[in-house]
């Protein structure tokens, strides 16, 4: 009897062992995956020649570089941290082909793993931004004007986002798709600005984004081709729409056309491009995100290449 007791203990003990370590085991692998949505969801960047067809002024190229510098990513712990650089220029279509004010944004992401399940994955983010325009003169033209030439700009927010999608079952032809999400919020307030953005900023904003991803295998008839699967996303559809929610002199909560920010774009990759898409967007500016621009307001079209951390991979067959 007593033996049998002390057999059951000992199994008892090898069982609770080995879920531990199981549960151990699909941690440390959901920190690991996580790092690669955190990165895949972050913004693309882009070459658009020509610019936002529609803008005010015109342009001979404008360009968005952004990445991820992924300080702390460790499969040892569900929290990360980044610091992205974020630049956008404009070109424009002047003899000097000036640039003048660009888009400086530089800052950091903290990111929390949610849930284990990267298939069905849950997170959040919380950044902080620096955004300025290296420019130093007012902010004014002697008329009261904002000075888009040489005025100063310099902003610094916090984002607040809740990132959440699901991946489908791979095909029969090896494609699946991803759906995600994102829900977020954005102040300005808290930090040092430029104080001719008390003219009408949005220095709140509710945000939402949503985009559709399809994965396909490629190379399947590469004569060299080993036990592998080599895929790619293929496409990726992005909506993405904020709005502006705290007092703006002479507008009311429902002044669309002032506090809806609003762009589709559709990125496609044919079979012999890495890592790169042919970019088609439309899209709405109530507000002009490009810094001292902030009281022009149109719509516009783009066409380029975007690229960012793109899934594209080898897998061995029995993964």
């Amino acid at each position: 009897m007593t033996k049998t007791f002390f057999t059951l203990i000992i199994c008892l003990i090898c069982l609770q062992s080995f879920a531990q370590d199981s549960i151990a085991v699909k941690r440390e692998f959901a920190n690991k995956e996580y790092i690669h949505l955190y990165k895949e969801n972050a913004d693309l960047a882009y070459t658009a020649p020509g610019g936002e067809l529609g803008a005010p002024s015109k342009y001979v190229i404008n360009g968005r570089l952004t990445t991820t510098y992924m300080l702390f990513g460790s499969y040892k712990s569900p929290i990360a941290f980044a610091i992205i650089p974020d630049f956008t220029v404009r070109v424009r279509t002047e003899f000097s082909a000036a640039v003048r004010t660009p888009s400086y944004r530089l800052g950091g992401a903290l990111y929390a793993r949610l849930n284990p399940d990267p298939d069905h994955y849950k997170y959040a983010e919380l950044a902080f931004t620096h955004h300025s325009n290296g420019q130093d003169q007012s902010a004014f033209n002697p008329d009261g004007t904002i000075n888009t030439r040489t005025g100063n700009f310099n902003a610094n927010y916090l984002t607040l986002s809740y990132r959440f999608g699901d991946f489908t079952p791979v095909n029969t032809d090896q494609s699946y798709y991803s759906f995600n999400h994102r829900v977020g919020l954005q102040w300005y307030k808290f930090f040092r600005y430029e104080p001719a953005l008390n003219e009408g900023f949005g220095f709140t904003r509710v945000l939402y984004g949503f985009s559709w991803r399809r994965y396909d295998e490629i190379e399947k008839n590469a004569r060299n081709k080993q036990k592998v699967k080599t895929e790619k996303e293929t496409w990726r559809l992005n909506t993405e729409l904020s709005y502006a929610v705290n007092k703006i002199p002479s507008k009311n909560f429902a002044s669309i056309q002032k506090r809806l920010n609003a762009e589709i774009n559709f990125n496609y990759s044919f079979p012999f491009m890495n890592n790169v898409f042919l970019m088609a967007a439309v899209g709405y500016y109530g507000e002009d995100n490009y810094n001292i621009y902030f009281q022009d307001h149109y719509s516009y079209v783009r066409f380029g290449l975007s690229s960012g951390f793109l899934r594209n991979r080898s897998r061995h067959y029995d993964n």
